[in-house]
């Protein structure tokens, strides 16, 4: 009796990390490929994972934060999916090289595509200038499966709490670089090159660019198998020598 508690316990713990891994990076989130320097521009990554075994993903809705509005967005072609960018007049104008900027960009649709079950997607985006006077972005996104069912990742993250149950994607700033004004323009210019790079090359850099929390995942849902297999070795050998 006693093997048998300690075998099931084992696998019981092995199906409950798993579980946990499972949810923990099953949220749209956003991360920088590089940095994402204050004053400076970027190049970010949208990424979208299914959460459902019955539907795909056919639609991310990224809502763009108001109180520090970018005034150049630059989406990435992502084969399969097409892109339209909202825009809408600013009750401040921005000044922005020398020039006024009275409109940005306040959303970015993907439709047409498609992520299935078991599947993720990333959404790159050329954004900036980025603000001098804020830590970290926060971007409502909305995630349109093809049931019907809408998931809205708009909860913001409160420091000091809990993580909220469906969590907006926020975009951490690093101090700005030395050369952040200087180098504005040059970064702007290259980013169009790198929106007009190959599909090879974008799928490379979705592979190479994981997060730290899929890492976190992956290395839980490691230990818990190793637990449950031992619990399950653990109970055979003892109920072998019980036989014998």
């Amino acid at each position: 009796m006693n093997v048998s508690r300690i075998a099931l316990a084992g696998g019981v713990a092995a199906s409950t990390v798993l579980l946990l891994a499972g949810t923990a990076s099953a949220h749209v989130s956003v991360q920088p490929q590089g940095e994402a320097a204050k004053g400076g521009y970027a190049v970010i990554n949208f990424k979208v994972p299914n959460e459902r075994d019955n539907a795909s993903t056919t639609k991310l809705e990224v809502n763009f934060p108001t109180d520090h509005p970018l005034a150049s967005v630059m989406p990435q072609p992502v084969p399969g999916w097409d892109i339209e960018v909202t825009t809408s007049k600013l009750a401040k104008p921005l000044q922005m090289h020398g020039k006024t900027i009275n409109e940005a960009v306040s959303k970015v649709t993907w439709t047409g595509g498609k992520i299935e079950p078991g599947r993720f997607q990333q959404f790159p985006l050329s954004v900036g200038q980025l603000p001098e006077d804020a830590d970290q972005l926060v971007f409502k996104a909305i995630q349109t499966y093809s049931n019907k069912e809408v998931v809205r990742w708009i909860e913001e993250p409160k420091e000091g709490a809990d993580e909220p149950e469906s969590p907006a994607p926020v975009l951490k700033l690093t101090a700005p670089a030395d050369d952040a004004h200087g180098a504005a323009g040059a970064d702007s210019k290259s980013s169009d090159s790198s929106a007009g790079s190959s599909e090879k090359s974008g799928e490379t850099t979705a592979a190479s660019s994981s997060s730290s929390e899929d890492n976190t995942a992956r290395a839980l849902g490691i230990v818990g198998i190793v637990i449950g297999v031992a619990g399950v070795a653990f109970g055979v050998l003892a109920g072998r020598r019980r036989t014998t």
